[in-house]
């Protein structure tokens, strides 16, 4: 499939906004591009977007990479089984390639502990609707020859994969200005409050949106604006840590990753058809929301390195070529918040996915889409409620 070769930020020639739509959402991440593009192809509300610098620039456009369904939480799974659906149709919805390839995805272990942990979760996500194979070591042998004798055992989903995170958050907004949202870059938040019945932001070059709903995609950012509609949410920014390396021949296709409860431990990688290997995980760097900074250290990237080659050999003498971070979002609960508010009419939340929240944009799309439009949706996220950290703070009290 040939990748479209649209300009890469729609909104630049898009036509003037309007003052006043029926949803305003703050921040053009991959999660606000895509509930965007839902509710204008799916409910025709009108829409405007408005992001501080470039559509996709952050976390959306910084991660790893992974469309994955195994590992989560259980609460997860339905949305993301719907974001891998949808993921399927994007070449349709999109009209172009984000390169997303159902190759599978592989979790591996080190210890017979882990191994029936891996068990354990296969048993617990079957009835949700995800058939996960577990693998001895002697079958990852067989079937992928790539492992250290230190692997014991695997857990593979054949259908997840891999897309493009640099290219997936602009092509979205590209589908959701052709659908007829107005995508507006450069426009920074300098005020935002109830207005009326509805919802209105003053941005720092002096223009005023106004709309009926209002909808907070901000990643890391998103806290102090929910802050200011009295449900403050603890929020840390973390810095991932990526890297890639120079072509290798081609001989990977799903995404591969450790599991285990070790932090150092916890690394994954892929092969892009070109043959280079992005890999990440392990240790978070240090990531500052105010100068829009995240560092890649070099003590963490040479730690990914020696962990890639414990478990994969050949990797022992692969060059990197280059390393990058970007700006996470990590709740204090390691639950997203996702939903409507618990407090204000019309105000919705999507954000502090703690660097999972790629694969499942498009489903959180969706859903978002169906919330803002009719108030209701068949996939559950009560479990994401903001409402619950309100909760906690009065048991505190008490």
């Amino acid at each position: 499939m040939t990748i479209a070769r649209a300009p890469m930020h729609a909104a630049r020639s898009a036509p003037q906004a309007p003052a006043r739509s029926d949803v305003l959402i703050l921040g053009g991440g991959l999660m606000g591009c895509c509930t965007a593009f839902f509710l204008r192809q799916r409910h025709g509300l009108s829409v405007t977007l408005l992001e501080r610098e470039l559509v996709g620039r952050q976390a959306s456009g910084t991660n790893f990479g992974n469309v994955r369904r195994q590992g989560r939480a259980l609460a997860q799974i339905p949305l993301a089984n719907r974001a891998r659906e949808a993921w399927a149709r994007t070449p349709e919805l999109l009209g172009e390639d984000v390169e997303f390839r159902p190759y599978g995805h592989l979790r591996v272990c080190y210890t017979e502990a882990q191994a029936q942990r891996l068990v354990e979760h296969a048993e617990a996500v079957r009835p949700l609707g995800l058939d996960l194979r577990i693998l001895s070591a002697a079958e990852l042998r067989r079937d992928w020859g790539l492992f250290t004798g230190e692997v014991v055992a695997g857990s593979y989903s054949p259908i997840d994969g891999h897309a493009n995170p640099r290219i997936a958050g602009p092509a979205f907004a590209r589908a959701a200005a052709r659908a007829g949202a107005h995508i507006v870059e450069h426009a920074t938040v300098a005020t935002v409050g109830p207005d009326g019945a509805g919802y209105a932001v003053h941005t720092a070059d002096g223009r005023r949106f106004q709309a009926d709903q209002l909808l907070i995609s901000c990643g890391a950012w998103s806290h102090t604006l929910s802050a200011q509609f009295g449900e403050p949410v603890p929020l840390e920014p973390r810095g991932p840590q990526m890297g890639v390396t120079e072509p290798l021949p081609w001989a990977v296709g799903p995404s591969i990753g450790v599991s285990s409860p070790i932090e150092e431990e916890g690394l994954y990688f892929r092969q892009i058809r070109r043959g280079n290997i992005v890999f990440g995980g392990g240790l978070k760097g240090p990531a500052d929301t105010a100068t829009v900074r995240a560092a890649s250290r070099p003590d963490n990237i040479l730690r990914q390195l020696r962990e890639l080659r414990r478990w994969v050999p050949a990797f022992a003498n692969v060059q990197l070529l280059r390393t990058w971070s970007g700006i996470e979002g990590y709740t204090a609960d390691a639950v997203p918040v996702m939903g409507p508010s618990a407090r204000h009419r019309g105000l919705h939340y999507a954000f502090g996915f703690n660097g999972e929240g790629f694969a499942l944009s498009p489903g959180v799309g969706e859903v978002m889409a169906e919330l803002i439009a009719t108030g209701r949706s068949p996939t559950p996220v009560e479990a994401f409620s903001i409402g619950r950290f309100a909760a906690a703070g009065r048991a505190t009290a008490g």
